[in-house]
Formats: structure tokens, C-alpha cells, sequence
């Protein structure tokens, strides 16, 4: 069942100066968020990505289009109407938005306040929210005491608090240190599975959605350009913006310039193997050279993991005596994997 879907959403903001032309940042996307989904939304800056997240809240106003929230369209809902439905969608953002006035423990209070839950059960909701994010001890502390990692926490409480089915993570790790980003993202999927909330990430970076994501969007210019699971999307990606993200985390077939500077520093056959899943045996593969009397060298790729599912290209520099060997040896590994040989 899909909790948030967007059908043939546009948004379009008005010219900045006068003669110039609307801007399009969204164009027209369709997608579907299943229940219990932690569903990424990539892409590079300006892309449209941010946009569109806030058009799920209704922070922002689609132009055109159908946004349904557990299957209720709020693209037309005035804003006393909206309240509920916000409710429902707790969010984080990547500067935290915390309001230094107010110790840990306030700030994770204040949507139970703005919602009129009586101060026992505010209090108690506080402490279950900083027990669950690993801060009960800094309860009484004030933002500027924290590190970024803490700050995230609370906001994570704070989003929390009043136990949404929806999250939207907006940016959530970019200000973030690696190793602190890895412990937020892990604290992410604990609410995917203990809590059963549906998350929404928003990010430009391809290890948040390497590590966290079961489903991925691919945005570029204001549309969805490449959707599906993780795997299948960054595995095999079919446009350029995608395997742009790919390789930011490993290496496929090398270009034309990569290649004269492997072709300078190998003299063997140059070819490339992909590697997808458990569909393809490195074992076999090497093996069946081996077997051939034909030498190999890895020189350029590398292999990775989604979701504990390998995928990446190897390109190896292969020598033998004579190139029939390494011919009979690459038709037989053509029918295990894809071979691209350098020309």
C-alpha cells in the first residue's frame, strides 16, 4: 500500500526578473512510497530533490499534480486541515533546526505542545524519545553543548515524538562527520524496524543510499529519471546521473582516457568483467583463465555491496603465450558474465 504518492507533480516558481523565463523545479514526477519503505530521493544540487520533499508536508505548493498521504490528496487542503496530516510526517533537516532557548529535553517537548498533549504525557514521551536516541543524560543540556551527532539525535526525537508513520530526512548526515554519519544512519534504520515508519531520505550522497535505502529515485533537473530497488537501479543503472552516483563508490568500465594510461602501464589484453550479485562466481571466472595458462593482473574497478549484494566491473591486463588461449578462455567466461574488451 503506498503511504505518500505524488501523480504527475509539477512545481513551478515565477520568474526572478522580470522578462525571464518560470522556474521548473519539479517536472511533472510520479511515485509511489510503500508502507514501511525507506525510500531515497538522489540527486545533485538543485536537482529538484528538496523541493519535492517539502511539496509531501505541503511546506511547499505544487503548481499541478496529486500528493495523496495515506491515500488523501492535500495538494488542495487548506492549511487547518493540514495540521493533522502534519502530524503524521515528522521530519529532520540537515542544519537540525534546533531552538537554542530550549534545553534537549524542550525542544524534543515542542511538537507535543504545539499538538496539546498534557504535560505528564509530554514528559514521558521526552523520555522514552532520549532513551531510544542513546541522550537521556543530556536531557537538561542546551543545543550549543552538543556535538553535530548529538544535535541529529534530538532532532531524530524530536521528529519522533509524535509517533508519525512517516519521517522525511532532508540532508540529515551532510553537515556530519563520516563515523558520525554511520551511527545516524544506523539510529535511522532502527526507526524503519522497530517503529515500522516509513522514511523518505533526501541526499546527494550515494553511501547514504548504499547503507540506508531499500528503494531509490533518481532526480535530475526537476525529474524522476531512474527508479526501483537499490540494488537493481545502481547495479545496472540505465542513465548518466545514475552511474555518476555509482561511481562515486566504485569504479565500472573505464573511459577512453583511463584506458591510454592503463594501456601505457600494461602491456597485456585489456578486458572488463561485470559482477552482479551471486549470479556471477569470481571463483569460476578466475579459475577459467587459470585453467587456460592465461595470466591476469586486476588494474582498475572494484567490487562493493548494497544490502549485502555484491555488484562492480574488475578490468584485469590478461598475457599468455599466444591469444587463442585467452580467446577460448574469455568465450567460455561470455557465458558467466559480460566481458568488454578494450579496443
Amino acid at each position: 500500500m503506498a503511504v505518500v504518492e505524488l501523480r504527475d507533480v509539477s512545481k513551478i516558481y515565477p520568474a526572478t526578473v522580470k522578462g525571464g523565463a518560470p522556474v521548473v523545479a519539479i517536472d511533472n514526477v510520479s511515485l509511489e512510497v510503500e508502507a514501511g519503505d525507506v525510500y531515497g530521493i538522489i540527486g545533485y544540487s538543485g536537482a529538484g530533490k528538496s523541493t519535492l520533499v517539502r511539496l509531501v508536508n505541503a511546506l511547499e505548493r505544487s503548481t499541478a499534480g496529486q500528493i495523496l498521504v495515506n491515500g488523501r490528496d492535500i495538494a488542495g487542503l487548506p492549511e487547518r486541515e493540514l495540521r493533522p496530516v502534519r502530524l503524521d510526517i515528522g521530519m529532520i533537516f540537515q542544519q537540525f533546526n534546533l531552538l537554542g532557548s530550549r534545553t534537549v529535553a524542550r525542544n524534543v517537548a515542542y511538537p507535543l505542545e504545539v499538538a496539546g498533549h498534557s504535560k505528564e504525557s509530554r514528559t514521558a514521551r521526552v523520555a522514552e524519545m532520549l532513551d531510544f536516541v542513546g541522550l537521556a543524560d543530556k536531557a537538561g543540556a542546551y543545543p550549543d553543548q552538543l556535538s553535530g551527532g548529538q544535535k541529529q539525535r534530538v532532532g531524530i526525537a524530536r521528529a519522533l515524538a509524535t509517533q508519525p508513520s512517516i519521517l522525511l530526512a532532508d540532508e540529515a548526515t551532510s553537515a556530519l562527520d563520516p563515523e558520525t554519519t554511520q551511527e545516524v544512519l544506523a539510529l535511522l534504520k532502527r526507526v524503519n524496524r522497530e517503529f515500522g515508519v516509513t522514511i523518505i531520505v533526501i541526499t546527494h550522497e550515494m553511501d547514504v543510499i548504499q547503507t540506508l535505502a531499500t528503494k531509490v529515485a533518481v532526480m535530475d533537473r526537476g525529474s524522476v529519471i531512474e527508479r526501483g530497488d537499490v540494488f537493481d537501479v545502481f547495479s545496472n543503472p540505465q542513465q548518466a546521473a545514475s552511474a555518476s552516483f555509482v561511481s562515486t563508490v566504485v569504479k565500472g568500465v573505464p573511459s577512453a582516457a583511463e584506458l591510454e594510461v592503463l594501456r601505457a602501464r600494461h602491456a597485456g589484453r585489456i578486458v572488463t568483467l561485470a559482477f552482479r550479485d551471486s549470479s556471477v562466481d569470481q571463483a569460476q571466472v578466475f579459475g577459467e583463465l587459470a585453467g587456460a595458462g592465461v595470466a591476469f593482473e586486476v588494474i582498475y574497478g572494484g567490487i562493493n555491496e548494497i544490502q549485502g549484494r555484491p555488484f562492480g566491473h574488475l578490468t584485469l591486463s590478461l598475457t599468455a603465450p599466444d591469444d587463442a588461449a585467452i580467446d577460448a578462455a574469455l568465450g567460455r567466461i561470455r557465458s558467466l558474465t559480460t566481458v568488454t574488451e578494450a579496443r
